[in-house]
């Protein structure tokens, strides 16, 4: 779905994270899910994909009725800037939801029996930590664990009520000094899923692997159509090439061959 959306709120979470809030009338994204943004007010020819972090309809009982549609921007080239200086009032093309959601990589297995015993880990890095925020918030009663690295300080995790909470930071800030893999273990879990840079998903899926848990990771990929057409953003895979917007972002971890 395409529509031109006005910006209803802006604010930093940390020194080139923003947290952007879009009047969108609907439907309603699922976790993992992104949109192709273009500001209104921008020199770039092409809309940027960013997930969706936050999803509250306007009627609760109608979950793709119009609502408040939010998303983490960090600053990474001028596209992203032209979306972070949007203020409110001001308009934003949004296309979307696109892309597959963390729901239906889950095992439909895994939605029965004592849900107390199918506790599953939710590991982000950075601005990662976006799609796994609605996610979270589609788990219902299911226990989960949230692992989440930051280069210092940490944003956005009042908004969850996982089993609990691991925080890693580079500078030793808050939590944990390192990275979230150094803390990382996927004993115990039914499933992991994860979002954050390469290296950090290389890691975690292979130990994962390792650990023979079902893993599953967002692959972050420079976009131009976002519905798969001009074939821009390949992922290379074990079942061959694969594109990160129509047949992703979300694969199998043991599926996705690195470059590194």
């Amino acid at each position: 779905m395409f529509s031109l959306c006005e910006c209803t709120g802006s604010s930093f979470v940390t020194g080139d994270t923003v947290k952007l809030d879009f009047l969108w009338p609907g439907p309603a994204p699922r976790g993992g899910q992104f949109f192709l943004v273009k500001p209104r007010r921008t020199g770039v020819f092409l809309g940027r994909p960013i997930s969706a972090a936050g999803w509250k309809p306007r009627d609760p009982s109608e979950p793709d009725s119009e609502g408040t549609l939010s998303f983490l921007v960090v600053r990474r080239g001028r596209g992203s800037r032209d979306i972070m200086d949007l203020r409110p009032g001001e308009e934003a093309e949004l296309t979307g939801p696109l892309g597959n959601c963390w729901a239906e990589m889950q095992d439909p297995a895994d939605s029965s029996g004592d849900q107390s015993k199918a506790a599953v880990a939710l590991v982000s890095g950075g601005v990662g930590i976006a799609p796994l925020l609605i996610y979270a918030s589609e788990l219902g009663k299911k226990p989960f664990d949230f692992y989440a690295g930051f280069r210092t300080g940490s944003y956005c995790l009042e908004t969850i009520k996982p089993r609990s909470v691991i925080i890693a930071t580079e500078d030793g800030s808050q939590g944990l000094k390192g990275r979230i893999p150094d803390f990382f273990t996927p004993i115990g879990y039914s499933a992991v899923f994860a979002c954050g840079p390469e290296p950090m998903l290389k890691l975690v899926g292979d130990v994962c692997i390792a650990s023979e848990i079902p893993c599953f990771i967002s692959i972050e990929k420079n976009m131009a159509c976002g519905v798969g057409a001009c074939l821009g953003c390949t992922v290379k895979t074990t079942k061959g090439n694969r594109r990160c917007c129509k047949d992703g972002p979300i694969f199998k971890a043991e599926e996705v061959c690195f470059d590194h």
